[in-house]
């Protein structure tokens, strides 16, 4: 759960609030030069070629305002853990995207070049920022891999937003293979409620669960029960593996 900057400034000693100021400011300062250079942009007509997501915009000025560094405020980012303890890294690098407004370049290196807990928090924050349905690859990798923090991450309210469908009901299988628990997944109850074909997919799981003599997750039976459409009872899991003395 991310912490808000109010509560930061109780929890963090002085030299961290110092240094999370100063970061923060840089952050704030390559956001404001990025929409300058992008409203000079707008206004001498060359934004109308530009992608309908604003990010396309901030992406473009940035890399001509700098095509190879990368913003100071990048580097703070990396170094948010040493700095203002593993605790509230997280949170921290959350407020540095939000404040940096980062673009799709930003938070797509942040990803690629990052470790997992540096990939973590992109995946925490992409709702946050303005960036359309451009950040799902992030979100796929984080669904490819078998680390359970970034899985957690991924299905985040992100995830419930923009995935498709499909993707979207093989990323709650996913919590259930890897044991990240199902109230992980934002909107869970929502976008269950009625689907079919979860259902389907999920008592699947279940019976090869039971024909492996193998116990069906309460967290199964949990996403299950959401997929009934309202005032409707759940499909049935199967039914328990058959004992020796049975």
């Amino acid at each position: 759960m991310l912490t808000s900057r109010e509560e930061l400034d109780t929890e963090l000693g002085e030299a961290a609030r110092a240094w999370l100021d100063a970061a923060l400011a840089e952050a704030a300062d390559d956001a404001a030069r990025s929409e300058t250079a992008a409203g000079g942009a707008a206004h001498s007509g060359a934004a109308a070629a530009e992608s309908p997501h604003s990010g396309a915009a901030a992406d473009a000025s940035r890399a001509a305002a700098s095509p190879y560094a990368s913003p100071s405020w990048e580097l703070r980012y990396a170094a948010a853990g040493r700095h203002c303890g593993q605790r509230h890294a997280d949170s921290v690098r959350s407020l540095l995207l939000v404040e940096a407004r980062a673009p799709l370049a930003s938070v797509t290196r942040l990803y690629d070049q990052g470790t997992a807990a540096e990939r973590r928090a992109v995946l925490l924050t992409l709702h946050l920022l303005d960036l359309g349905d451009t950040a799902l690859p992030l979100v796929e990798d984080a669904l490819r891999a078998n680390d359970t923090r970034l899985v957690a991450a991924a299905v985040g309210p992100y995830a419930a937003e923009h995935l498709a469908p499909h993707a979207w009901r093989h990323a709650v299988l996913k919590c259930l293979f890897t044991e990240v628990p199902v109230a992980a997944v934002a909107r869970l109850a929502d976008r269950a409620r009625g689907d079919t074909e979860l259902a389907r997919m999920l008592t699947d799981f279940a019976a090869e669960r039971t024909a492996a003599g193998r116990p069906v997750p309460e967290d199964l039976r949990t996403a299950l029960a959401l997929t009934a459409p309202a005032g409707h009872p759940a499909p049935p899991t199967a039914a328990p593996a058959p004992t020796e003395e049975s």
